[in-house]
């Protein structure tokens, strides 16, 4: 027989599940009036790209979208970028949102009728879809504030929902690190993103716990000594062949000094020294990233590198310069934010959208915020059922617009469940 207690507890289940299902349901129906309104944003936007910290018209889009919705949204100070938040006024937050609004120094070779204007610049890693889910997001969740207000709900949502809208995230260290440095991560108890994954088909989405993305460092070395004949190198220090012994030497020797469950990876992208076949230059130069999965492991390498470089350089008795730019630390997907995620998908898409997301050798500064407050980023599939696979960062890669409404539906039921979650 039940006790009065249980019989309390299960009403309280039932009225839950009532009022989650009912949310639902009228989010599914301002997404479908919204969708027309999101494709056309995110048209002229992708026409329109901007590099980072150079996003003013993107801003300007943000927050007029927003202010003609009846949003009070807030340019971010002394750069590019806003945020809105949506809620009753006072109440606490559930959740921050984030979206990137950068575009790539990329030229677009899709020949779409809405293709970039903007010579030598295009939007080749989805970031106008990233915009204009973030914008649907918090456009769904202001219509769904104020029904709630009409139909009695005094507090409408119940607590407050911050999107952040995001500028650089294609520079290192990236625009995240600005946002944390404005704050606007204080009041937030937990955050959310997503990135676009081409080779995921439209419906689907990828997640997965703990890092999803690695770190990225940038590493110049520069090399100088005594310049010469190269009939004559005992007379010289060997720049050439000290840059050739460092770049051999210095990653096989990383890869032995830091724990190789880290995936640490240092690779070269630019070597440069000399012009002349008989001449050894005076100076030379080693460009490349060096990439790391575990936060504890980035952290340490700092110390590492620097002795590794200095000794592979002494034996040619030359001058070395090491330039070592903090990138991004790893997105750190907690357990309890990518479960979130996970429930919410499977409410609003098909029981098995939700996949295994692989684990990126990518960065990206959306780290610099798991690394302050617990989230999660999933990956968005963007690619069209039965059509051509792209890769990102490549000037013809055409997401499937179908990706908006799907990136909007898991979002918004994110919001729902983290403001119950939280109550």
């Amino acid at each position: 027989m039940s006790s009065e207690s249980d019989v309390d507890t299960t009403a309280k289940v039932d009225a839950e599940v009532e009022r989650a299902t009912a949310g639902a349901a009228g989010i599914q129906e301002i997404i479908a009036e919204l969708q027309q309104q999101l494709v056309e944003f995110r048209r002229d936007i992708h026409a329109h790209p901007e590099l980072s910290f150079q996003e003013t018209r993107t801003t300007e889009r943000i927050l007029t979208t927003l202010r003609e919705a009846g949003l009070d949204p807030q340019p971010l100070p002394e750069t590019t970028g806003a945020y809105v938040d949506i809620g009753p006024e006072g109440a606490e937050f559930a959740a921050g949102f984030r979206g990137d609004i950068d575009a790539l120094p990329v030229t677009e070779t899709t020949g779409l009728p809405y293709a970039s204007t903007v010579e030598g610049t295009a939007h080749a890693c989805g970031h106008d879809i990233h915009t204009t889910v973030m914008l649907g997001l918090a456009l769904t969740l202001e219509r769904l504030h104020t029904q709630r207000i009409s139909a009695g709900h005094r507090q409408g949502l119940g607590k407050r929902i911050r999107v952040i809208f995001q500028p650089a995230e294609e520079t290192m260290p990236g625009g995240a690190k600005e946002v944390v440095r404005l704050g606007l991560l204080q009041p937030l108890p937990q955050i959310f993103a997503l990135h676009c994954d081409p080779k995921l088909t439209v419906g689907s989405i990828g997640t997965r716990i703990g890092p999803i993305t690695s770190a990225g460092d940038i590493v110049r070395i520069e090399v100088t000594g005594r310049g010469g004949h190269t009939s004559r190198p005992h007379l010289t220090e060997d720049v050439v062949g000290a840059l050739g012994h460092i770049a051999t030497t210095v990653p096989a020797v990383l890869a032995r000094r830091i724990d190789v469950r880290s995936g640490v990876s240092l690779v070269w992208g630019h070597i440069q020294a000399g012009n002349a076949a008989n001449a050894i230059p005076s100076t030379g130069i080693l460009h490349g990233t060096m990439r790391i999965l575990d936060a504890g492991a980035w952290k340490e390498a700092g110390g590492v590198l620097a002795p590794i470089v200095e000794q592979a350089a002494s034996s040619y008795g030359v001058d070395v310069t090491l330039d070592h730019v903090r990138g991004v630390p790893p997105v750190n997907n907690t357990e309890a934010e990518t479960s979130l995620i996970e429930e919410a998908a499977r409410r609003v898409l098909a029981p098995k959208s939700v996949v295994l997301a692989e684990q990126s050798m990518g960065g990206e500064d959306f780290g610099w915020m798991t690394h302050e407050i617990p989230g999660s980023m999933f990956r968005l599939g963007t690619k069209t059922p039965g059509g051509e696979e792209y890769d990102l960062h490549r000037g013809d890669y055409t997401p499937d617009e179908g990706a908006i409404t799907v990136g909007v539906k898991v979002m918004a039921a994110v919001a729902e469940a983290a403001v119950h979650s939280t109550s």
